[in-house]
């Protein structure tokens, strides 16, 4: 089964330049998880036959959200953050803005494991968001996945918006304590590896260099002067399944590129 995640920046965006269409034709995912789509069904001229969508959008327009297509039915299909969880834990920001109310969440639950795609808030250059990554959206998070993994094992997936260690940037030097390098941020992502869960493209390829974010400026793209910070993590007993597991930087059409694995399946 192959498994793929790719922050979009916006569906309708990537639908236009045609480059969602290539990506589909070309690599074919059994599961697609997106974020960042940043637009309700409605909204989408999209047709994706042989594939069943599920959509969880932001109340505000054209922000965040996030989708799943996959070939095969789930069993069920949940957005967000079940409320009794979400009840323990105070998701508005400084300016009162609920991230829980944004779309960023949706877990689809299969016959061996669920698989969960995440938008996490980004904690903007003022860190202003930072007491929200690290007092309530990181470790809701983690707690709903270890939920879930307490009935089948977990994959999640998606924009975790932070660069894990130095070899997850091209210049971690004069980025830290920038957003998406903090330590409050780093630490969010290793209690995700403390709980047990893998990550998965490290289990094949170390060093720097993997990047799937670029930003627009100074030609970063080109250059590879770019951030690893969508992931595909899994339980840990799901780890031996994991056959491959890549970045496709040469997907365009986002300043994000697409993250998979290939997962075997038990007969």
């Amino acid at each position: 089964m192959k498994i793929y995640s790719w922050n979009v920046n916006g569906i309708r965006a990537v639908l236009k330049k045609g480059t969602f269409q290539k990506f589909l034709a070309d690599h074919q995912p059994d599961i697609l998880c997106l974020q960042e789509t940043k637009a309700e069904r409605d909204q989408v001229v999209i047709e994706v036959p042989g594939y069943h969508e599920f959509w969880n959008s932001a109340v505000k327009k054209g922000y965040s959200g996030t989708a799943v297509f996959s070939r095969q039915e789930p069993l069920a299909v949940v957005n967000g953050f079940p409320h009794q969880l979400a009840s323990r834990y105070a998701f508005a920001d400084e300016l009162e803005r609920d991230s829980s109310q944004e779309g960023r969440v949706i877990a689809a639950e299969f016959r061996d494991f669920f698989v969960v795609t995440v938008y996490t808030p980004n904690a903007k250059d003022d860190l202003s968001r930072i007491p929200l990554r690290h007092k309530a959206w990181d470790p809701a998070f983690l707690a709903y996945c270890a939920e879930l993994e307490r009935r089948k094992p977990v994959v999640f997936c998606g924009d975790l918006n932070v660069a894990h260690t130095e070899l997850d940037l091209a210049n971690p030097g004069p980025n830290r304590g920038k957003k998406g390098f903090t330590d409050e941020e780093r630490e969010g992502f290793q209690n995700f590896l403390n709980a047990g869960f893998v990550d998965t493209f490290r289990k094949f390829r170390q060093g720097n260099g993997y990047y799937t974010w670029w930003s627009h400026f100074a030609n970063s793209r080109a250059r590879n002067v770019g951030w690893r910070i969508d992931y595909v993590l899994v339980s840990k007993s799901l780890s031996a399944r994991v056959k491959d597991a890549q970045i496709h930087p040469d997907v365009m059409g986002s300043d994000h590129c697409p993250v998979s694995i290939q997962l075997q399946l038990p007969a």
